[in-house]
């Protein structure tokens, strides 16, 4: 995507979301080299919640932050509090701008918590309580809400009718793929956009 940009002189900028379990596979170090061999408008923005899986970031990576690894590719490297909605979007804005000026890549470490278990029932055995509750407390939406009124931008009851307005869309979507027919088995791979042959 990023060479398709470079080569359109398009103005756009590829934003690649992964988590650091996805840090510790080849691909991404193919990718990051390549990015910065190419100078392509690319951000690697890792949202890293300390888990892969069940697999604590500590025992999986040598070094406390994944964003120290962008220098080992001459790529720039910001680490942030990835519940800070403001932050990441500051980041993210700079590391756009720079792209579009030709700066070349950039890599965005965001420190999260992942409230759930990486799947559907996970009873999250592997981790500390602490790490959840405390992640609740520091809630993205609640401290960007707080913000907002604080400052004077938003009012209590517009937050309280978004907050309305999103349930009913999810109920509506609940409601729908509850309702529908289940797909034919031949529709498995039908809008995938890579397929192995």
């Amino acid at each position: 995507m990023g060479l398709s940009i470079k080569q359109r002189r398009s103005g756009q900028v590829c934003l690649c979301f992964f988590g650091d379990g996805a840090a510790n596979r080849g691909p991404f170090h193919e990718a990051l080299n390549l990015a910065v061999i190419w100078r392509l408008p690319v951000i690697f923005l890792c949202e890293n919640n300390g888990w892969a899986s069940s697999t604590p970031h500590r025992y999986a990576c040598a070094v406390p932050d994944i964003a120290q690894r962008a220098a080992g590719y001459g790529m720039q490297g910001r680490i942030m509090d990835g519940m800070d909605v403001l932050e990441v979007h500051e980041a993210v804005r700079d590391a756009v701008d720079r792209a579009r000026a030709g700066g070349g890549p950039a890599f965005i470490e965001a420190k999260v918590v992942r409230w759930q278990g990486h799947y559907e029932g996970d009873p999250q055995g592997y981790r500390d309580r602490a790490e959840i509750a405390d992640g609740k407390v520091r809630d993205a939406i609640e401290r960007l809400r707080s913000k907002l009124i604080a400052g004077g931008s938003l009012k209590s009851e517009q937050f309280a009718e978004m907050q309305r307005a999103a349930q009913a869309e999810m109920d509506q979507a609940v409601a729908f793929a509850e309702a529908s027919p289940l797909p034919a088995p031949e529709e498995a791979l039908e809008d995938l956009f890579a397929r192995s042959v």
